[in-house]
């Protein structure tokens, strides 16, 4: 009757090693007959008209195939789309597949060569001449907005793209209260992703049947597919897209459409042959979204108590020299600027500037970060002047437990719905943490050090995470009539985050089967077309509660069909070690068997069909026995949330720093989050760690170093820093379930959340570690050594 539960538990963790060691199946593993390669020309100006004067030492090129300019993509030739519209959109901007006639940033492609193999395309992408006439531009996001400043599009009269403004309640009224006023600015600067696996695309096109087929890097294949179809002029159901092994994916992999996403199943037509294009870390650097860049000028009204009024917040938020998610990541900075506080009346207004460099879009945090970074700065201030213990005026601030669900009237959220916190302990969270932290001893540890020579300090920052948006997902599971495995198959993908491991024990916990015997294909829209993809910490709300509602369709399903079998009710069925029994334990049926019943044919392929013939009296192809639409046992159920649901936590940091080198070292890391009910300790684990590892590395290693030309001057792992293993401390973690009522399963995301309080929390201890020097606090990150080393010296 199949495998044993020890085979089955090998299969599973062969699937684990498998990726560790290096053998997973990536787009660049793919190999095709007769297969193209891919190269572009990228601009070295940040500004520039330029005119492509000759291509014809490239064409004539030994093993070139093609070379395409803009001028040779037909309809294809015109600006990619704006994928997300908002009304607040002044003048949206998105580039063309090819640049024609001018360039934007460095990076930008211009021209697409075609040959046959990678070094062949390189070589003769050094032919390409082009003629660059540089214009005027600046790249700090500051000055692009002054009234003299070179507009970087043709048509504008300025630099801003988009401007908006949110607010609830009635700032007046704060500002006509208030007894304290504090006022601070605040910038987070550019940053990279950095997957392990930079961008792919590979295309082959079958010319007899006019299907296409792509395999992409994807984090919403679906899309893709969409997007191509409409593109191309291709009936949907004849373009397939696969995602498979993807090596991480934050959010860089989520745009589409890159150009090359287009261009390569556009080269894969035209010539008839499979083509791929692998980006090469240069390239990830200077050609793949990035995020991060966000100027915070956050005032805060309170009274002298500590009770915070109002808050308003002006955002300049750098956009690239395009436009091509709109304004999204603006957008969660403004609606998660008041994080977990009860904060009556709010006012922000955003502008968002177009910049000559790469293209922004959203990067793990998507503007949950640069929100409570200038947040929790802003608090550790108030509590300064107001003489406060900064813990203890969080506390006071908190939403209380009874006023949930809390919502922010007015706000509104990226899903299209008011903000409203749904559910939450705020207040125990932190005083959970400040219990673990013991904050007594910490500080007489802190003076200790401090008469040795010693800067240590401790920062605490909280956080909310808006998380599970729509608009919907979809799952199908089915029992498979041979081996009795269930196979679930659904829209989203995974670069990491194990959506095996979560997904199979839903349906094993609904289905009374081992979680080994669970089979996920997902990011494929051969096997399920629906669905929007794996962003915004929705993967285990969204799909995970579609799973979950198939699943127990399923098991309505099984249920019912052993009891045909058995002539019995359905309620005297249970579900457990892949068998249908009776509930007195006297009879049981393998779900194999029940699944051939549900779908009888002619042939006893093997004991469960053989089994399944002691309960049906005939062998046809006829319908299906029992009550079912169909023959056979397979569900399909999509969930829709009616709104986000909201994550949160808070996190402590001692650490220590050097006041010559600006090296900081950490003593303590402390974490506590909520995301309702747990579905998966080690997953949830995982992604909190995760999280915490990339917003270290945020706060103290990532920064692009763009110089006044738009040049990434680091676009290399030799000199852009990342936190290794050892550099990452050991991490407490706490856990708090607050389960939700908007989703089935009562869980919350849980993806962005390790990263997004780490930049605040680690400057607020810097400051504490540094408050002997009396020198000014740290309103900028990433906190790179030499920047410290600067601000001690007071340069």
């Amino acid at each position: 009757m199949g495998m044993s539960k020890v085979s089955r538990k090998r299969e599973h963790q062969a699937d684990k090693e498998r990726l560790i060691t290096g053998q997973g199946l990536f787009v660049d593993d793919l190999c095709f007959e007769q297969a193209l390669h891919v190269a572009f020309v990228r601009s070295t100006q940040a500004r520039a008209t330029i005119r492509v004067r000759s291509v014809q030492r490239a064409q004539a090129y030994p093993g070139v195939i093609a070379v395409y300019q803009a001028k040779d993509l037909g309809p294809l030739n015109a600006p990619l789309p704006l994928l997300i519209p908002h009304p607040a959109i002044i003048d949206g901007r998105t580039q063309y597949p090819l640049a024609d006639e001018a360039v934007f940033y460095i990076g930008q492609a211009i021209v697409m060569i075609v040959a046959e193999n990678r070094y062949i395309a390189e070589d003769a992408a050094e032919l390409v001449d082009i003629e660059y006439q540089p214009l005027p531009f600046v790249v700090d996001i500051e000055q692009a907005i002054k009234k003299e400043a070179p507009c970087l599009h043709p048509g504008m009269t300025n630099n801003i793209g988009a401007h908006f403004t949110q607010s609830s309640g009635n700032i007046t009224a704060a500002k006509q209260q208030a007894e304290h006023v504090t006022t601070i600015i605040v910038q987070m600067d550019r940053a990279t992703a950095a997957p392990i696996e930079p961008r792919a695309v590979a295309a082959r096109f079958d010319d007899s049947t006019g299907e296409l087929t792509v395999w992409d890097t994807a984090q919403a294949p679906v899309a893709v597919r969409n997007g191509l179809a409409a593109l191309l002029g291709i009936d949907e159901h004849r373009v397939r897209v696969i995602a498979p092994n993807v090596g991480g994916g934050f959010g860089q992999k989520l745009l589409f459409f890159y150009p090359d996403e287009l261009l390569v199943p556009f080269a894969a037509m035209q010539l008839k042959r499979p083509v791929k294009f692998t980006e090469d870390r240069r390239e990830n650097f200077i050609a793949s979204s990035q995020e991060r860049t966000q100027r915070h000028e956050i005032t805060l009204y309170a009274s002298k108590n500590g009770d915070i009024l109002g808050l308003h917040d002006k955002i300049l938020h750098d956009s690239g020299a395009f436009m091509p998610y709109g304004i999204i990541v603006a957008h969660v900075s403004a609606t998660s600027i008041a994080g977990p506080y009860r904060i009556p009346h709010l006012q922000v207004d955003c502008d968002v500037v177009y910049t000559p460099t790469v293209p922004v879009t959203p990067y793990r945090g998507c503007g949950r970060p640069h929100a409570c970074f200038a947040l929790e700065r802003a608090l550790d201030q108030l509590a300064t002047e107001l003489a406060i213990d900064p813990i203890a005026l969080r506390l006071h601030n908190l939403i209380r437990d009874d006023e949930f669900p809390y919502r922010r009237e007015g706000l509104i959220f990226q899903d299209g719905a008011a903000v409203e916190m749904d559910s939450g302990q705020y207040v125990l969270a932190l005083e959970t943490l400040r219990a673990a932290i013991d904050v007594e001893q910490f500080r007489a540890d802190q003076i200790r050090a401090l008469s040795q020579g010693r800067y240590i300090g401790l920062g605490v920052a909280c956080y909310v995470e808006g998380t599970g948006i729509g608009p919907y997902e979809g799952a199908a599971a089915r029992v498979q009539p041979i081996t009795g495995k269930i196979v679930v198959s659904t829209g989203v993908t995974c670069q990491g985050q194990d959506h095996q491991t979560m997904f199979s024990h839903i349906v094993a916990e609904q289905l009374g089967v081992s979680p080994h015997d669970v089979i996920l294909v997902a990011g494929d829209t051969q096997a399920f077309d629906l669905g929007g993809g794996t962003y915004a910490s929705r993967s285990a709300v969204v799909a995970g509660s579609a799973v979950y509602q198939a699943a127990r369709l399923l098991r309505e399903q099984v249920c019912q069909t052993a009891a045909n079998m058995l002539k019995v009710s359905a309620e005297d069925i249970v579900l457990r070690d892949g068998q249908a029994y009776l509930s007195d334990g006297s009879v049981s049926i393998p779900l194999a068997a029940v699944a051939t019943s549900a779908n009888p044919l002619r042939y006893a392929y093997n004991t469960a069909a053989k089994m399944a013939t002691q309960f049906v009296k005939s062998h046809h192809d006829g319908p299906a026995l029992g009550n079912h639409q169909s023959p056979g046992l397979e569900s399909r159920a999509f969930f829709s949330p009616p709104r986000a649901t909201w994550g949160y936590g808070a996190h402590a940091v001692m650490l220590e720093i050097d006041p010559h080198t600006g090296h900081v070292d950490f003593l303590r890391y402390i974490c506590i989050h909520d995301c309702g009910h747990v579905l998966n300790k080690e997953t949830v684990r995982g992604q909190i760690l995760g999280g915490i590892a990339q917003g270290i590395g945020g706060a103290l290693y990532e920064s692009l170093n763009i110089d006044e030309k738009g040049e990434i001057r680091n676009a290399s792992f030799s000199q852009f820093l990342m936190p290794f293993a050892a550099d990452l401390p050991p991490v407490e973690l706490l856990h708090l379930e607050t389960p939700t009522s908007l989703n089935p399963l009562g869980t919350k995301g849980v993806g962005e959340a390790g990263c997004i309080p780490v930049s605040a929390a680690i400057a607020s201890a810097i400051d504490n570690a540094l408050l002997p020097l009396n020198i000014k606090p740290v309103r900028s990150s990433p906190m790179l050594p030499h920047s410290l080393h600067q601000l001690i010296l007071g340069e």
